[in-house]
């Protein structure tokens, strides 16, 4: 008989559990988190009823992979544009939040007479809101669309990269004696100079590379590929002394945004659900029973911080950003609680062996509470705001209205940001460039020299000389390159610019300097050679400074064409689609997720015309097309729904359906086209209702729109009656219109 081996027996009981967890957890519509928790207790060592997991350190493994998993998940639905996005006001509220918990729970660990990293780590557990719990509470609670619904979300990406960068620095700190203002500052540079690098090059080189492939890439290559990518970075940030979360995260956020991110992002979901549960199970296996029955009064004590700090800390985040009072209190109340993040913070500490072992099972009874009471701060959103407006003076309402409308006034933008948007954030990402180059050329360049010429002050030379030939690109583009956003200024705008010309000049001559001086300081040791070096180097820049512009305006196209290329498919495949003219209304067509809360549900059910205000005209379901759907109409995972609306009721169906643009454009077999048709007093269809008319295959096509005279009815309800001199506008095939105008004269 054959023997197995321990690793994939307790895989064997890990994820059986799991899967009752899930099935009984959705059953009675619990958050399937707290399912692998409970399931992670009964399979571990604490409880030992049936068979338990026997291998710890083999869970440890996949649970690691888990993580990486679990970030690199995160990272394809994070994009780094999306965090421009948010807005100040997420990133101001995200900021106010997570100061106030990191502040609150130091002092609170600190008041039980807890250890500093105890103390320092519970503060960053508590800082992290669930991003599962509370999507799915705002889908029971039908909110989404609401004001405060996209603030909440903003927080939430915040937090997320937030969060990286505090798993980054409580590593750091977690050795002994690198807890210094210094270390930190050194640690937050390095760090910043790492992401940035790495998303450069990934941006300049992955989106290239997979369209050049693209026809190579089925679903099964394009998922080995991307998750080798993943642990190809995993690799590069554990040697570069960083975690192998922060890799899979970075290149999550590369790839998101390629054209490929999407379909990778579907692709993986069913391996990162796999590793999550796997995760998720070997973190409820750490439960002790023991520990929370000795400290329920703490577990019960940082339950109510939470509660309380999460709302005061977000509340009053998002009034500094500019946020009426209400949404302010609504989004307070929607993130108290922990999650996901909270569990990998708290992983982090157990595996560094820093934290102590109690902390663990009373942040997972912490979570277990807040899971349970998110749903009712939600519900209850609304009258505890009302009872706190009714006891704030009528003054100080009145100055929050003030502050509010002070915030979101459009005012002139001071002359630090112009700087930094035309010239700040391009010689930046440069002086990156630059940097990498100077520290690849030591590490690389410099032993091959002294191989070829010996070590000496000649292969010095030649080493400082090709470096600075290898920068001058992008020196050149930092000291004298004009930017291309001055092209699309406004005249007021190119007149300050003007104005400050004599001070930018100077600062951009000053930064090229500087950096050629860090890259001759590392390979000359002598002033004689430094200043040889350095007008030996800037002749050869000058010399060469026709051939050098062109090759750095391609580097710079081609890094923006990848960069802003999923947005260009996404703009190229809606320009394809019909306009309703002459109202400001679109026909878009868009996929359903698999996670969708309106999958399984017939339109009526879903009420998505109610919600939305858009029309379904057409479900496209693989090689089945469903014009005019019925009410009764049943929507399944990968539909294409192809919708009509304006783009405020286009922007609530997205968010209603959880899905983006499809760039797969419509089959060519069938010519489908919105048409406008003038309806006379002999037509067969005057004087009769849209229900009477019918639609669909009996009438040839779907009426998306009325134009009565001054007056225009978009999507039209099936009561309106059709009246002679309406212009009616009619989404169908081709030739089905055709034959309907015939039979409207």
């Amino acid at each position: 008989m054959n023997h197995l081996p321990p690793m994939i027996l307790d895989l064997t009981v890990i994820l059986v559990a799991a899967a009752l967890s899930t099935i009984i957890f959705s059953r009675f519509k619990q958050p399937i988190v707290l399912g692998y928790l409970i399931a992670g207790f009964a399979v571990g060592p604490h409880f030992s009823l049936w068979p338990t997991v026997v291998d710890t350190e083999g869970v440890k493994i996949w649970a690691e992979i888990g993580v990486i998993f679990l970030l690199f998940g995160l990272g394809l639905e994070f994009s780094f544009k999306k965090l421009a996005k948010v807005g100040k006001s997420a990133s101001i509220s995200a900021g106010f939040e997570v100061i106030t918990m990191l502040g609150l729970g130091y002092l609170v660990g600190r008041a039980f007479g807890w250890s500093t990293m105890d103390s320092l780590f519970l503060g960053a557990i508590l800082s992290m809101s669930s991003t599962t719990i509370i999507i799915r509470a705002f889908d029971e609670a039908g909110l989404k669309g609401k004001g405060f619904v996209s603030l909440v979300f903003g927080i939430l990406i915040v937090e997320d990269l937030i969060a990286i960068l505090l798993m980054v620095f409580l590593t750091a700190i977690s050795v002994p004696g690198n807890f210094s203002g210094s270390n930190l500052i050194y640690l937050s540079a390095r760090l910043g100079f790492f992401l940035m690098i790495w998303f450069l090059v990934g941006i300049y080189i992955l989106p290239s590379a997979l369209k050049k492939v693209r026809k190579f890439l089925s679903n099964e290559i394009m998922l080995v590929v991307s998750i080798g990518l993943c642990f190809l970075m995993v690799v590069l940030a554990s040697k570069a002394g960083f975690s192998a979360a922060l890799g899979a995260f970075i290149m999550g956020s590369i790839l998101a945004e390629t054209q490929e991110g999407e379909r990778i992002e579907h692709l993986l979901l069913p391996v990162k659900d796999l590793f999550a549960a796997v995760f998720f199970v070997s973190v409820g296996m750490m439960i002790n029973p023991a520990i929370l029955q000795e400290h329920y009064g703490i577990v019960l004590l940082i339950v109510g911080v939470t509660i309380i700090g999460k709302l005061l800390g977000s509340g009053f985040g998002a009034i500094l950003s500019g946020r009426s009072l209400k949404q302010s209190v609504q989004a307070g109340m929607s993130l108290a609680q922990i999650g996901e993040f909270s569990f990998i913070i708290a992983t982090l500490g157990m595996s560094l062996k820093v934290t102590s072992d109690f902390l663990y099972p009373i942040v997972i009874a912490v979570s277990a509470v807040t899971t349970f009471t998110t749903p009712y701060m939600i519900k209850f959103s609304d009258p505890i705001y009302n009872w706190i407006e009714a006891r704030i003076p009528d003054r100080f309402l009145e100055n929050f209205r003030k502050y509010e409308l002070a915030m979101n006034a459009d005012s002139k933008e001071g002359a630090f940001g112009l700087l930094w948007r035309i010239y700040g954030l391009a010689a930046l990402l440069n002086s990156v460039v630059v940097i990498a180059i100077a520290l690849a050329a030591g590490r690389y360049l410099m032993p091959l020299m002294i191989v070829a010429f010996g070590k000496g002050t000649f292969a010095n030379i030649v080493t400082s000389i090709i470096t600075i030939l290898l920068c001058s690109p992008f020196l050149v583009a930092i000291v004298i390159k004009t930017p291309k956003k001055l092209s699309t200024e406004e005249v007021q705008t190119l007149a300050r610019l003007r104005r400050l010309q004599i001070g930018v000049l100077i600062m951009r001559i000053l930064i090229g300097f500087g950096l050629t001086a860090f890259i001759v300081k590392q390979f000359s040791s002598t002033r004689f050679l430094f200043a040889f070096v350095m007008i030996a180097a800037s002749a050869l820049i000058f010399a060469l400074r026709k051939f050098i512009k062109p090759f750095y305006s391609s580097v710079e196209k081609h890094f923006l064409s990848n960069l802003n290329g999923k947005e260009l498919a996404e703009i190229e495949t809606i320009a394809k689609l019909p306009e309703l003219a002459p109202w400001n209304a679109t026909l878009v067509n868009l996929t359903l997720s698999s996670d969708s809360i309106l999958a399984g549900l017939t339109l009526e059910e879903s009420r998505f015309r109610t919600v939305s205000g858009a029309t379904v005209a057409m479900i496209d379901r693989g090689k089945r097309r469903i014009f005019a759907p019925t009410r009764a109409e049943r929507l399944l995972p990968n539909d294409q729904l192809f919708l009509i609306g304006t783009d405020e009721q286009l922007t609530t169906a997205q968010i209603l359906i959880e899905a983006k643009n499809s760039e797969i454009p419509p089959p060519h077999d069938e010519l489908f086209s919105l048409e406008s048709i003038l309806i006379e007093e002999t037509s067969m269809h005057a004087h009769k209702s849209i229900r009477e008319i019918g639609s669909g295959e009996g009438l040839g096509g779907l009426i998306v729109g009325i134009e009565r005279k001054s007056q225009r009815i978009l999507n039209p309800e099936s009561n309106v009656v059709i009246e002679p001199d309406d212009l009616i506008w009619v989404f169908g095939r081709r030739d089905r219109i055709r034959a309907l105008k015939q039979t409207s004269h």
